[in-house]
């Protein structure tokens, strides 16, 4: 188990009123997987997000990355599984203006502590990874919206987190640039990246391999989407074993 989640709640004060915002939720996440959180504006999305993402702390619960209890951690502790366990994407990208894609890309190496020279390889790499080795030199506002949403996954990816966090990362682009940064998704995830990814299009949500619904605080599994997911193994099973047949048949 990469990651879980037991009887989180999550509250806020609004004056004196406790306003809840996430109501005993349990998930788990095994290394691999790509996860979609869909749900309304003021569901509590975002919270979850931000719990998982170590930025904000739940009210109550348990939460275990890795089979460790991280919810006594210090803020230094948090500061680096943020650093080095989980790469953040964000609906508006969150790039440096005044610096080129390679150097936004390099920023958390240097955090890091990684040499100038070793942190602007690395980050060549990311760019090259997510297809933008050729705009190493452009700067944000060169770039198209979808382009600078893989600099902004080609930083999220530099430090080889564990899990990438992306927030409505198709948000702020038109529908061709956000099928391409799914595609890119899927292609991480295919790489063995585990991903968790939060939006709220139906659409967007339908390319990871498992949905979580959260309404008014709480979670609910993608049901329908199981039992597809279920016949769909059980015909491709029944495919394989008619196959078996048939060759055993035809060695008869």
């Amino acid at each position: 188990m990469l990651l879980e989640l037991k009887n989180i709640y999550k509250d806020y004060m609004s004056g004196k009123i406790v306003v809840p915002v996430l109501k005993d939720v349990n998930v788990s996440v095994d290394e691999g997987e790509y996860v979609a959180i869909m749900g309304p504006s003021g569901s509590g999305k975002t919270t979850r997000m931000n719990i998982i993402g170590c930025l904000d702390r739940p009210t109550k619960g348990e939460f275990f990355l890795e089979g460790e209890s991280i919810i006594d951690y210090s803020e230094d502790r948090l500061s680096d599984l943020r650093l080095n366990t989980l790469g953040f994407v964000f609906q508006s990208f969150n790039l440096l203006s005044q610096m080129t894609a390679l150097d936004n890309v390099a920023l958390p190496l240097s955090y890091a502590g990684i040499p100038v020279k070793k942190r602007r390889q690395i980050a060549y790499a990311a760019l090259k990874r997510v297809g933008l080795e050729e705009r190493v030199s452009f700067k944000p506002t060169q770039l198209s919206g979808g382009q600078q949403q893989r600099v902004a996954i080609a930083r999220a990816l530099v430090n080889n987190p564990k899990i990438i966090l992306a927030d409505e990362p198709t948000g702020a682009l038109d529908s061709r640039s956000g099928v391409q940064v799914m595609e890119l998704f899927k292609r991480l995830n295919e790489e063995g990246v585990t991903i968790i990814m939060i939006t709220h299009d139906a659409n967007i949500a339908n390319h990871a391999k498992r949905v979580l619904h959260i309404f008014d605080g709480e979670i609910q599994e993608d049901v329908e989407r199981k039992r597809k997911e279920a016949m769909k193994n059980d015909e491709a099973l029944s495919k394989e074993v008619e196959n078996e047949k048939d060759d055993g048949e035809k060695e008869e």
